[in-house]
């Protein structure tokens, strides 16, 4: 009977218990620490499914309860360290769990190629650069853009505030068109301006998820343009970044009187939104404002040019009368004493002729017109001053403005962003998302162009599943009030007073001079100070009227672009992984339309017959693991065809080798190609001194050379026209990414790149009409680059963090006179230290990053000229909020504001700073 009722209350217990357990509340207590240095971790985030999360204290000590029955899985995770988890089958006080530190990005999963591969920054195969909003939130830039210029391979053109371009593997330039950027896997460059623009229009800084900078070829997984690299910028997603976040930033510029008068502030504020419903629906929006007044580009060195080519000499406005200043606008407009002296006395020979005709209807004889020239006062400077050998065979321009006299100094940039996603089922997601962006911005090319009030639009509607992918987006581009500074000038000056009035007072005023006794010097500063009576003074309002008036005249009759051009864009892919087990493939395709229409202000195009054309292109990638994952393999292909070249099929191989944990070798076979740009082959445009032209066979016509054959300017051979052809270039690279101890990150390579048929212009010379051509051309000869990168990141104990890397590249076998726009320093060495949590409650933190890099000889576009080696600091402290998840910050870049540009021609950059605060940023799940 006694063993029944045991029995019977056994049965009992086994059918309730789990009922009570699971009814019962179960608290957790323990401790997680620092897995490297033993050292507590405070604000560690513990979380248990389906209960409300805990915060470890100032002693990594942490408390959390649930209700769940046993055994659960409890996760730690904390900025800076690899997630951890435990299961616990009995209850207890004495849980101790340790993080691993990430040493810089690494161990964090990141997005590489176009099979959106998760994967670990040890295991690409390829050299990788990245950074997320966790460093973006402890930089020392002053924006998330600015922070690729510390990463190795990387170099960097300002072309204004907020028109910086990154560049990669040694070609350098404002828009580089050998760098692709995806926003989103969108597109990001304006498809008629032909370059993106830097981050003037995409993500604000707060919903910045990740930057990945991979140099090096990629054409074979991102498609045309991926010549030297490919940038790509994701953004946070509402379903896991959620709450509103604000980022108020303000500081100030030009605290010397280098550039302004005063010191200016520096806005910089935004805002995002983000909110999910029931995991199912997310919405997100988000916006910026920057202001301020611009840096300067105020070069006024004296330079010679031909077309595209062009040196710099001595001289300035004083001692030249042919001066022309790099960074001085038109005074491009030069002519000959003699020429124009022979011009006003043929033109009134022909005159008197005439009148003398009517009146007697006889010709007069020589004496007769001689006489006439001799005696009228119109003629007579130039009749007499030519006999008397009083006029030198010389040109003269007419006097120019600077930069800040003719720019708008004042850079805008308002960003909006908006995006509805749609979770059809746990696999399938729908998204439509837009970015629009308007404001000021200066971008240096063969002119300094003005974009004034430029509108860009991408929108974008996207099916994304875990297998595949299918989006369709567009680019939608406004020049707006876009003007080139150079030819807006230059009609300025024939506004106020046209050349053909300007030149006969100047040598009027010069025999003058010279009949007087005046020397050369003395009797060209008189001409031209009299020539000037009556030149409008910069800031007036005479000035603002005139001004305003000529760059609202769309060229070639002023300076005002009208380009609205768009781009569609429909790609899909499919990755095979979940249904062919012994190798991962991949396989997409892409179709893209251009319509270009700028009214024939910037192409050959015509009003309401705009310029379209399309292009198509399908990729593959196998991948496989071999000899028990020790070796990586994976191979690419990719074809594509534009309308107005041949096709084009780029292979792409890897090999990575695993020699221990975290510890791989790769090595690398990529190719690479670009069709020539939109510009480059349909361009045709009057910069001032010369005409800019694509490089199709409608370039001949266009010169009208069966009339008037054209001369290459810097050889003087007869121009005989070769078929352009795109782009192409093979890289070889090999490298090495390892972690040891945790703790120190090494990354290494070596690269060499052959390019072929290399993109670039030539300057031309049309002796029957005087007129000067840039066109566009491919290389006879194969162009190579080699260059090597080594890097170290070293994280300390005590949240203290140090990294160095170097890199170096080089370009040989470049043609005699081609320009290859290179631009880059052989040598750059970047160096940082930084801390994200000192003190007691480990609430301080900073940051400071140097970088260093060596003169170099710049061949641009508007001028060629020397950039001098510099040293930059960029330094910032903040204190953190833990319970509102906030930041105040007090940093500046270039803080010792010694001035320094990184392109020649383009603006000197001084000392930025601000202090900022940024509400509900530290964590990614809010």
């Amino acid at each position: 009977m006694r063993k029944a009722i045991l029995l019977s209350i056994s049965v009992v217990l086994a059918f309730i218990l789990p009922f009570m357990l699971k009814a019962q509340t179960i608290v957790f207590r323990g401790t997680i620490r620092n897995s490297a240095t033993g050292e507590p971790l405070q604000n560690a985030t513990i979380s248990i499914k389906g209960v409300p999360a805990s915060v470890t204290d100032s002693n990594g000590n942490f408390r959390i309860a649930s209700n769940k029955s046993l055994p659960v899985k409890i996760t730690a995770t904390h900025t800076g360290f690899e997630n951890s988890e435990i299961m616990v089958i009995v209850a207890n006080d004495n849980i101790s769990l340790q993080l691993n530190p990430v040493v810089t990005q690494l161990g964090e999963v990141r997005v590489i190629g176009p099979n959106k591969v998760l994967t670990k920054l040890t295991e690409s195969s390829t050299s990788i650069e990245q950074y997320g909003y966790k460093q973006i939130a402890n930089a020392a830039a002053s924006d998330y853009y600015s922070m690729a210029l510390g990463k190795k391979g990387v170099d960097n053109t300002t072309s204004s505030l907020t028109f910086k371009t990154i560049s990669t593997r040694g070609f350098n330039g404002s828009g580089s068109a050998r760098v692709n950027q995806l926003v989103d896997g969108m597109d990001n460059q304006a498809p008629g301006l032909n370059f993106f623009v830097g981050n003037f229009v995409g993500l604000t800084e707060l919903d910045v998820e990740s930057v990945e900078i991979l140099p090096g070829a990629s054409s074979a997984l991102y498609g045309p343009g991926g010549m030297n690299g490919t940038v790509l910028i994701n953004s946070k997603s509402p379903f896991e970044f959620q709450g509103l976040n604000i980022l108020a930033k303000q500081g100030v510029m030009h605290v010397d009187k280098r550039q302004r008068e005063n010191a200016s502030p520096f806005y910089d504020y935004s805002l995002r939104w983000a909110k999910a419903f029931k995991n199912k629906f997310a919405i997100k929006i988000g916006a910026q404002y920057i202001s301020a007044k611009d840096w300067l580009a105020n070069d006024s060195s004296n330079y010679l040019r031909t077309g595209n080519i062009g040196k710099l000499i001595p001289g300035d406005r004083k001692t030249d009368p042919n001066y022309d200043g790099v960074n001085v606008y038109g005074d491009e407009t030069s002519l000959n004493m003699v020429e124009v002296t022979n011009a006003v006395l043929g033109y009134a020979t022909q005159q008197f002729q005439q009148s003398f005709y009517n009146a007697t209807g006889t010709n007069p004889s020589q004496a007769q017109i001689n006489g006439f020239l001799s005696s009228n006062p119109q003629t007579a400077p130039f009749y007499l001053g030519k006999n008397a050998g009083l006029i030198p065979d010389r040109n003269v321009s007419r006097t120019g403005y600077n930069e800040r006299d003719v720019i708008d100094p004042e850079t805008k940039n308002i960003k909006l962003s908006g995006a509805l996603h749609y979770k059809i089922s746990k696999k399938l997601e729908a998204l439509l998302m837009g970015y629009w962006a308007t404001g000021n911005s200066v971008y240096t090319g063969n002119n300094r162009y003005v974009l004034k009030d430029i509108k860009i639009g991408q929108y974008k509607f996207e099916l994304k599943h875990k297998d595949w992918f299918l989006r369709s987006y567009t680019t939608q581009e406004n020049a707006g009030q876009a003007y080139s500074a150079t030819v807006t000038t230059q009609y300025f000056n024939e506004a106020w007073k046209p050349s053909r009035n300007w030149y006969p007072e100047y040598i009027g005023n010069f025999v003058g001079a010279r009949a007087n006794g005046l020397t050369i010097e003395q009797a060209h500063a008189f001409a031209r100070s009299q020539a000037d009576i009556g030149r409008p003074q910069p800031g007036s309002a005479q000035f603002r009227n005139i001004f305003d008036s000529v760059r609202k005249v769309p060229i070639p009759n002023g300076g005002l672009f009208l380009e609205k051009s768009q781009l569609w864009m429909t790609e899909g892919q499919y990755d095979f992984t979940n249904k062919i087990k012994f190798v991962d493939i991949v396989v997409g395709a892409s179709w893209k339309k251009y319509v270009l229409d700028s009214d024939g202000t910037l192409f050959i195009d015509k009003p309401d017959d705009p310029i379209t054309f399309s292009e198509l292109g399908a990729y593959a990638q196998a991948s496989k693991k071999i000899f028990r994952d020790r070796l990586s393999l994976s191979f690419a292909g990719r074809y594509d065809k534009n309308e107005d070249f041949k096709a084009h099929f780029t292979p792409r191989a890897t090999a990575l080798i695993k020699l221990a944990k975290d510890n791989n070798l790769r090595l690398s076979y990529q190719t690479a190609y670009r069709f020539p740009s939109t510009q480059q082959k349909y361009i045709r445009l009057d910069v001032g001194d010369y005409i800019l032209l694509g490089g199709l066979p409608w370039v001949m016509d266009s010169m009208n050379v069966k009339t008037n054959p054209v001369v290459d300017a810097s050889t003087g051979q007869p121009f005989v026209y070769k078929e352009l052809k795109p782009e192409s270039c093979r890289s070889f690279e090999f490298g090495y990414k390892g972690v040891i101890n945790q703790r120190l990150l090494i990354d290494a390579y070596a690269y060499f790149g052959q390019y072929t048929d290399f993109l670039g212009r030539n300057a031309l010379y049309q002796p029957g009409t005087g007129q000067i051509y840039s066109t566009v051309l491919n290389s006879t000869t194969k162009v190579n680059t080699h260059g090597y990168g080594l890097g170290f990141d070293y994280q300390l104990k005590k949240n203290y963090s140090i990294f160095f890397n170097t890199y170096s590249d080089v370009i040989t076998n470049v043609p005699t006179g081609f320009q290859a726009y290179f631009n880059t320093p052989k040598y750059r060495l970047n160096a940082g230290f930084a801390n994200t949590g000192l003190g007691k409650n480990k609430r301080f933190g900073f940051n400071a990053v140097v970088r260093w890099q060596d003169a170099f000889m710049w061949d641009g576009e508007l001028a060629n000229g020397p950039v001098s080696a510099f040293t930059t600091i960029d330094a910032q402290v903040n204190y953190k909020f833990p319970k509102i998840r906030s930041m105040i910050k007090l940093g500046g870049t270039n803080i010792a504001n010694h001035y320094y540009k990184n392109a020649y021609a383009n603006p000197e950059m001084g000392g930025l700073y601000y202090v900022s605060f940024a509400y509900n940023i530290l964590d990614k799940k809010q």
